[in-house]
C-alpha cells in the first residue's frame, strides 16, 4: 500500500509516491533501539496478557511484577540481596579472567601445556555442575568460598578454553611479519599474538561471566539461601508470586545489562573499527 506526501512549497509544486512499508524499514534501521523497544513493549504486553487470562494461577502480570519490584526496591530488600549476590560473583569473575586468560595463552603457545590441561577443561566445560555444587558444600561449607567456587567452576572453563583457541588462531602471516623483522618471542606475543587474539578472548570473557550468573543463582538456590536466590526461595514459599518473578526478572535484567556493557566498552576501546558512526 503506497501512500502520497506532498513535496515541495505550500502550493504543492508536485507529489512523489512513497511506500510506508519502506519508510518505516528505513526507520528502524537508522535507529537499531527502535527494534528493541518494540520487541520488549510486545514481549511485556504478551507478558501482561497471560498474566490476565490467567494461563497460571502461579503466573503474575507484569504490572504486578513491577509493583514488587518497586516494593522490594524501596524497602530495601532488593538492594540488600544484590549486595549478597555480587560478593561471590564478582570474587568468581575475577579470579576466572585473570587465571582463565593466562593458562588459555600458556595452553595456546605451548603444545605440550595444551596436551596436559585442555582435556580437564572440556571435561569440566561438559560435566554438569548443579550435580557438582553439593560436593563444594561438602567439602567448604556453605560460605562465601562455597558459593566463589561454583562461580569459578562455571566461569572458568569458558574463558580459558575461549582464551586457548584464541590464540591458536591467530593469523600467522603475522607472526612470521614479526619474526621477519627480527622480533624476540615475547615481541611476538606482547605486540603480536595478544592483540590479535583479544576479540576471541574478549568473547570468551563475556561468555564467562554470563555462566558465573548462572553459577552464583545455583550457588544461592543449592548451598544457602542468601541474596538473590533466597528472595526466590521465601516467595516462592509463601506463594508470593508476583515478587518472585520480579526478583527472577531483576538478575535476568542485570546480567543482559552487564554484558552489554561490556560488548560496548570491547566496541568503543579495544576494537574501534565496530565502533558505530
Amino acid at each position: 500500500m503506497t501512500s502520497s506526501v506532498k513535496l515541495g512549497n505550500a502550493t504543492g509544486a508536485h507529489e512523489a509516491p512513497v511506500n510506508v512499508g519502506q519508510a518505516l524499514s528505513r526507520m528502524f534501521d537508522s535507529k537499531p533501539f527502535l527494534w528493541t523497544i518494540a520487541s520488549l513493549t510486545l514481549l511485556f504486553g504478551a507478558w501482561e496478557i497471560a498474566g490476565l487470562i490467567p494461563i497460571s494461577i502461579a503466573f503474575p502480570t507484569f504490572s504486578s511484577t513491577l509493583v514488587a519490584f518497586a516494593q522490594m526496591v524501596v524497602d530495601g530488600s532488593m538492594v540488600y540481596a544484590y549486595f549478597l549476590t555480587l560478593q561471590p560473583l564478582l570474587l568468581g569473575v575475577a579470579v576466572s579472567a585473570a587465571l582463565g586468560i593466562s593458562l588459555g595463552i600458556f595452553m595456546g603457545l605451548s603444545r605440550k601445556a595444551e596436551w596436559l590441561i585442555a582435556p580437564v577443561f572440556i571435561v569440566l566445560q561438559a560435566a554438569p555442575m548443579a550435580a557438582l555444587v553439593p560436593l563444594v558444600t561438602f567439602v567448604y561449607g556453605i560460605g562465601l568460598t562455597a558459593k566463589t567456587l561454583a562461580v569459578i567452576m562455571l566461569a572458568l572453563p569458558v574463558i580459558v578454553l575461549n582464551s586457548y583457541k584464541a590464540v591458536r588462531h591467530v593469523n600467522p602471516s603475522l607472526v612470521d611479519m614479526c619474526r621477519s623483522f627480527q622480533g624476540t618471542r615475547l615481541q611476538q606475543i606482547v605486540k603480536i599474538i595478544i592483540p590479535d587474539a583479544s576479540p576471541v578472548m574478549f568473547a570468551g570473557l563475556r561468555l564467562g561471566i554470563a555462566a558465573g550468573f548462572i553459577g552464583v543463582m545455583l550457588a544461592e538456590l543449592l548451598i544457602t539461601p542468601t541474596g538473590v536466590g533466597d528472595l526466590i526461595t521465601y516467595h516462592r514459599s509463601v506463594a508470593n508470586y508476583a515478587h518472585m518473578y520480579a526478583a527472577v526478572a531483576s538478575i535476568i535484567v542485570v546480567s543482559t545489562v552487564s554484558l552489554a556493557g561490556l560488548q560496548s566498552f570491547e566496541a568503543r576501546f579495544l576494537r574501534p573499527e565496530k565502533r558505530k558512526r
